[in-house]
């Protein structure tokens, strides 16, 4: 009972996206949806935002800062006259104004080369997120072409059904008549009842593949889909002449998104030595400073009270001053950062390094598969071919009584195998040749 409730419900299932509306997905499309949802990418958009905002610090850095504070308050007891400096008695109202800032002269560059350091990270992530994207492609290619090769053998399965109904009808006529006996029927009856669990296989397996690309879009499983059916024969490849895995490799290396990456990483950790080496030096700066104050018990020197406005244009003081700042000892803060970021730039090159043995060894890998899917392809071919011919003289035999019925089911079943195994190869085929064509820099499409 459970297992009846099983099929039925993905008959159900299944019928639902055989309603899909007009419109299909194909597979550009389904990778735009996936990337556009894909958490992984927006994650690696999250990052890219990050590095700009680093990279937007890092030249604020450059310029001088400023800052204004403002007091005010009573003064009562012994103390200072903020606008005589000399010690009074006398409680007081006093506000006091001041703007400051400073700048670095000069840095050894390591503001410059950090900015620099910066832009480089801020483009390494943006290639980040073709990464991510490219990742989700192709992901979504897989689940694409699992799911055509599934509906495709489908449709076999209910070719190999319409077959065996056929021969069937035949048959009972036959045993009707009296030419044959019974068994024949049965034997035919039992075979279409394996047709048809064999059908409903093919259709769970198509089911649960549209399932499993719906959830990598991050669409309802309940919502309408179906995708666009390309004709396995029809989809462009290319020639293995225009994929040799050396000239796809030397491409790759400057067109993948990991390579690209790896490069502008590379640069931004050069930089950044640099900008590390110039925390060693000292440093010329600059400061200014503007200032003002008010004291309400203020007088003019014939006595009279001194106003807000006119007190703070005499209290008004500027300064401007230059400063030499020499590391001699903090806790070796400067000098182990510079060593770190030596360490670093030879970690990054070690994984540069490791990335390209693993698209040089990837994309020769996939070459050597492509070349044994289509050496398969092609056997299948003669495969299907011999066991077409097989069944066409099995049926004709069948038919004037010189073979039993278990050898014509035996020969049909041997022809549906084939069928359904080359199904598998050919679309186990062009997934591997899209593949190099994907290394190649050429995206994926149908």
């Amino acid at each position: 009972m459970k297992k009846l409730f099983t099929l039925v419900s993905l008959a159900i299932v299944y019928q639902g996206l055989a309603q899909a509306p007009a419109e299909k997905w194909d597979l550009r499309k389904c990778i735009d949806y996936a990337v556009k949802n894909n958490i992984s990418v927006k994650q690696a958009d999250v990052q890219a935002r990050t590095a700009a905002l680093q990279l937007k610090q890092a030249k604020l850095y450059q310029y001088p800062t400023a800052s204004f504070s403002t007091g005010v308050g009573p003064q009562f007891g012994r103390s200072i006259d903020p606008t005589t400096n000399q010690f009074t008695t006398t409680q007081l109202l006093y506000q006091n104004y001041n703007l400051q800032g400073n700048a670095q002269l000069y840095n050894w560059g390591r503001l410059k080369n950090n900015v620099i350091s910066n832009r480089f990270s801020a483009e390494a992530a943006l290639v980040d997120i073709e990464k991510a994207a490219n990742d989700v492609s192709l992901n979504v290619a897989t689940y694409y072409l699992q799911v055509l090769a599934a509906k495709e053998q489908v449709h076999i399965s209910e070719v190999q059904i319409a077959q065996t109904q056929a021969q069937l009808d035949i048959t009972k006529k036959r045993v009707d008549a009296g030419a044959l006996p019974e068994l024949n029927q049965v034997e035919l009856e039992a075979q279409l009842s394996s047709d048809s669990s064999n059908y409903y296989n093919s259709k769970t397996i198509f089911v649960q593949n549209v399932l499993s690309l719906k959830a990598l879009l991050n669409l309802d499983a309940a919502a309408l889909f179906e995708v666009e059916t390309p004709s396995a024969d029809k989809i462009p490849l290319e020639s293995f002449a225009d994929l040799d895995p050396e000239a796809v490799y030397k491409l790759a290396l400057t067109t993948q998104p990991q390579q690209r990456s790896n490069d502008l990483k590379i640069k931004a950790a050069e930089k950044n030595v640099l900008s590390n080496k110039g925390g060693l030096f000292p440093t010329i700066g600059g400061s200014y400073s503007l200032a003002s104050t008010f004291n309400d018990k203020a007088t003019t020197f014939t006595g009279n009270k001194l106003h807000y406005f006119d007190q703070l244009n005499q209290n008004f003081r500027q300064s401007l001053g230059l400063g030499l700042s020499i590391p001699i000892f903090n806790n070796g803060q400067n000098r182990i950062a510079y060593e770190q970021s030596k360490l670093n730039l030879k970690n990054t090159l070690l994984q540069k390094e490791q990335a390209d043995v693993t698209l040089k060894n990837n994309i020769y890998t996939a070459y050597s598969n492509a070349v044994n899917a289509f050496e398969k392809f092609n056997a299948g071919k003669k495969s299907v071919e011999s066991a077409q011919k097989a069944y066409d003289f099995a049926v004709k035999r069948y038919e004037i009584g010189l073979l039993s019925t278990i050898d014509l089911i035996t020969n049909q079943n041997n022809l549906l195998k084939a069928k359904l195994q080359q199904v598998a190869n050919q679309y186990d085929y062009v997934f591997k040749m899209k593949l190099l064509e994907f290394y190649k820099g050429q995206g994926l499409k149908l």
